[in-house]
């Protein structure tokens, strides 16, 4: 029989903590996983003391998922090299700002044959415009990646209410594998090839949320939300046709969970939407907003759409994509938030 196969989680946000809730579970009860299952968090003081000591005694991260008891197989480790070193699964789920470092420090110190999986949304910008995290992630390290992307808002996965979930995997055995460590009763998985689809979904969906959330600040209703939604939705999918270069791009998967699930629920939850909304209530900065409402958490709509805004001028499509270019102009070129509904009545769509 195959040596158990150890995973490791790098990351211990909100999302990296009720990820690694449903792992411990699933790797203590199956045979073919090693029961020890490493958390990579980053190293901070609460309450005086350190993150890591309060998750390895009371198995809570009091901090990013107060209120949920963690797996006591979950073990929290502050350096990243000791968590990741004999790891044949990496689960990657950090702020997508970050993975470029991380991955410079964890380059060549890890298990040549080891897989990874990202629960990152984002996308960076590469020379040819569109950098997948994923790709950042593969060129970095040399190891094979799957990703992870679904209508999973983390409180409600970690309090373990039914929801769906797509892996997008190009190695059906790999997909299998991942389904395995990670599906529960409440947390049910589909595994599809088009992971380029997955992931573009996984991060464009913010940038819609960011929008939504100006509606809800504006005061507009569940009409306009519906309109953002739709006319969001087709610009997801002219984006993934425009930057997949994996082959054609079906409309099948953007029915799945990462597709049309995820942006509806993060367009009414999410803390995307939350911030968006007191953007517009309020008019402080983004940063502020980030500082005063996430606890330390952080935000990726805004970040997204400045990236995707780049890679578009380079391809000077802009204008082919008005929801997400007022997204970017009101979050960081000063343009008035009342701007987001002129976007919609004069949407291409409607011309």
């Amino acid at each position: 029989m195959a040596a158990p196969k150890k995973v490791c989680i790098i990351g211990s946000g909100n999302w990296g903590s009720a990820i690694a809730k449903i792992v411990g579970v699933n790797t203590a009860a199956l045979e073919k996983f090693d029961t020890t299952v490493n958390m990579w968090v980053f190293e901070e003081m609460v309450s005086g003391r350190k993150l890591t000591e309060i998750i390895n005694t009371e198995h809570e991260n009091v901090k990013y998922l107060p209120g949920h008891k963690l797996p006591t197989n979950v073990v929290a480790i502050p350096d990243v090299l000791d968590s990741a070193a004999d790891a044949d699964i990496l689960v990657f789920v950090i702020p997508h700002q970050f993975i470029s470092k991380l991955c410079d420090t964890l380059k060549g110190k890890i298990k040549k044959d080891a897989i990874g999986i990202s629960l990152i949304k984002g996308v960076d910008e590469g020379p040819d415009g569109l950098k997948l995290i994923s790709d950042i992630i593969r060129e970095k390290l040399g190891i094979n990646m799957s990703v992870l992307m679904g209508a999973n808002i983390a409180n409600e996965v970690a309090d373990e209410k039914f929801c769906e979930t797509t892996i997008g995997c190009k190695n059906k055995e790999q997909g299998a594998l991942l389904k395995e460590l990670m599906q529960t009763p409440n947390f049910r998985i589909t595994v599809v090839e088009e992971a380029d689809v997955v992931e573009i979904c996984g991060a464009l969906k913010n940038v819609v949320a960011v929008g939504a959330g100006f509606c809800d600040g504006l005061g507009f209703g569940d009409n306009t939300k519906a309109a953002v939604i739709r006319l969001g939705l087709m610009e997801m999918i002219a984006f993934a046709k425009l930057f997949c270069k994996a082959g054609p791009v079906s409309s099948a998967t953007f029915l799945e969970s990462c597709g049309v699930a995820d942006l509806i629920t993060t367009c009414y939850g999410g803390r995307n939407r939350k911030v968006a909304e007191a953007f517009a209530r309020t008019g402080k900065s983004i940063e502020e907003l980030e500082k005063e409402m996430l606890n330390g958490q952080k935000l990726q709509g805004p970040q997204t759409s400045a990236e995707v805004n780049r890679i578009l001028s380079l391809k000077k499509i802009v204008d082919k994509f008005p929801l997400f270019n007022a997204v970017y102009q009101i979050c960081y070129k000063g343009h008035p938030v009342t701007e987001f509904i002129s976007c919609l009545q004069n949407h291409p769509e409607h011309m």
